[in-house]
């Protein structure tokens, strides 16, 4: 097991009773019932742009998922700018990209978190090729093995605006939640974001407002306003 380890960014380890990590454990309750019969056992976390929230949001809903009793495995696929490792304080030396280009098996780059229930892939050596491993029949095959170990899969991609790996990410998963810093991205940015989803056929199920100030009144209300009303989004869309 990993030397014990918590970042700040992981709210329900550090502040299990704050505003935040109940939201997280919310957002929990929602995927639950929002798909009853089997749930949503691999999803994929983006935003628009970078620095919006994606990574800590994927590190705490999964660590919301495993205290409930979930077994959960985190996915770094932002080959990029991967950081879920750091989160964990977990090397970054073997992973995602080493399975992929050296067809090494799911047991061998699976890490366990000091978090019961809770696991880690990490993205492994960055790669010159991000878009072709993602892409490739090697993905697809360790996705598939890797939802025989785990009830939930959960992929943080690099941003959907920012490079083309995220597309190649949609068909591999149950739905897409779009992580949106409060204020901070241009409503045009984000529309292009939702429709660059929908082009690759992923399936939009959330967004979810990250970053709010705690300062200004009704944060509360409008933190859950905000995401409970994104779960319609996207519902009878073309986003098939």
């Amino acid at each position: 097991m990993p030397k014990k380890f918590q970042s700040p960014s992981l709210i329900l380890e550090t502040d299990p009773k704050s505003v935040a990590a109940e939201a997280y454990r919310s957002l929990r309750t929602n995927l639950q019932f929002s798909k009853l019969d089997e749930g949503y056992r691999k999803l994929l976390i983006t935003s628009a742009t970078p620095g919006e929230g994606k990574t800590t949001t994927v590190a705490n809903l999964g660590l919301a998922m495993a205290q409930a009793g979930a077994r959960v495995c985190l996915i770094d696929s932002d080959l990029r700018q991967p950081s879920l490792h750091d989160l964990f304080g977990l090397s970054n030396g073997i992973g995602l990209t080493v399975a992929l280009a050296e067809a090494k098996s799911v047991d061998q780059v699976v890490v366990p978190t000091t978090m019961p229930n809770l696991y880690l892939v990490p993205s492994g050596p960055l790669p010159p090729n991000p878009w072709e491993l993602l892409g490739s029949n090697r993905m697809r095959e360790f996705v598939e093995n890797l939802a025989g170990q785990f009830d939930t899969l959960l992929f943080d991609s690099a941003p959907i605006l920012s490079v083309a790996d995220t597309g190649a990410l949609a068909g591999l998963t149950d739905g897409v939640i779009l992580v949106v810093k409060s204020g901070g991205v241009p409503r045009d940015l984000l529309r292009r974001a939702v429709e660059q989803i929908e082009t690759v056929k992923g399936k939009m199920i959330g967004v979810l407002l990250s970053q709010v100030d705690p300062s200004r009144d009704g944060y509360y209300y409008r933190y859950f306003y905000q995401y409970n009303g994104a779960y319609s989004y996207g519902r009878g869309s073309n986003s098939s």
